[in-house]
């Protein structure tokens, strides 16, 4: 809609995982190479937490993109992990192309026979799951424990990669024969005020601009208004941008920015107002 006025060729801050668009930050090339080195280096589970909207899932594309290209690795990728039990390791089973069964043992020898196949191949199985703050039972934890038990005498059958929140931190700690297979852990924090601008830079760069957009002041009243959150990032420029395309703006300045950031609080706040049923 906007993209022509201001010499565009695509959106650049869509809230979508596209790889194209990534921005590695210090601690996010910091969060990928462990993730990396967990895999590479066949070690039981890894850990990375973060704020929503931080850039887990992103990561976790790349990361996913990685290991197809090396065609070392069978993966998996749980996008949902609110599942029972036994439907999360029939998803598993599922990803890596085995059958379906219907007792819990018959599934874990299954999965057994698969893990042992590929590492006899010289592959090496990967199980990552997204948004595992969401595992709502111990149950999916324990389950997650015994998959660490495939194992030989000297490596594991498959590596975990668990994504989330910070509070699967708590929770994976609350757990001490889960939490002590874990080979790493990393926290993604907020970005910098100057890893906001190049951020900011960067995504417009991806997308073709050839001309400055925001003033500068408008890069601190951003990260003012962020928090550093890549996500709150993108919902702020990208309402600049149609806003300055309304308003036919050479530029996008700092009151734009502080409008907008107003705008949007008072409409989170209206939403988490509870509804008046009385008039109804």
């Amino acid at each position: 809609m906007y993209e022509a006025y201001w010499g565009l060729k695509e959106k650049p801050f869509e809230n979508t995982p596209d790889p194209r668009f990534v921005y590695y930050s210090q601690q996010h090339k910091e969060a990928l190479a462990r993730m990396l080195y967990v895999v590479r280096e066949r070690k039981g589970a890894g850990l990375i937490t973060g704020e929503y909207g931080s850039g887990k899932t992103l990561l976790n594309r790349i990361l996913w993109q990685e290991l197809q290209q090396e065609h070392l690795y069978q993966s998996v990728f749980i996008l949902n992990p609110r599942l029972s039990g036994l439907e999360f390791i029939r998803e598993i089973i599922h990803q890596l192309g085995g059958e379906e069964l219907a007792t819990k043992i018959d599934l874990f020898h299954c999965l057994h026979k698969i893990l042992y196949s590929n590492h006899s191949m010289g592959k090496h199985s990967v199980i990552m799951i997204d948004e595992a703050q969401a595992i709502e039972s111990k149950e999916i934890f324990e389950e997650l424990r015994l998959l660490l038990n495939f194992q030989l005498d000297n490596a594991f059958l498959l590596t975990l990669i668990l994504l989330g929140q910070p509070e699967l931190n708590y929770a994976v700690s609350n757990l001490p024969q889960l939490s002590q297979r874990m080979a790493v852990r990393f926290h993604l924090k907020a970005l910098s005020e100057q890893e906001v601008k190049e951020y900011i830079l960067h995504r417009l760069n991806i997308a073709g601009a050839i001309k400055q957009i925001f003033e500068e002041d408008a890069y601190k009243e951003i990260f003012l208004c962020s928090g550093g959150i890549p996500r709150r990032i993108n919902n702020i420029c990208d309402l600049a941008l149609l806003v300055g395309f309304g308003s036919e703006m050479g530029v996008i300045e700092k009151k734009t920015i502080t409008k907008i950031n107003d705008d949007l609080e008072a409409s989170n706040f209206s939403n988490q107002l509870p509804v008046d049923k009385t008039n109804a």
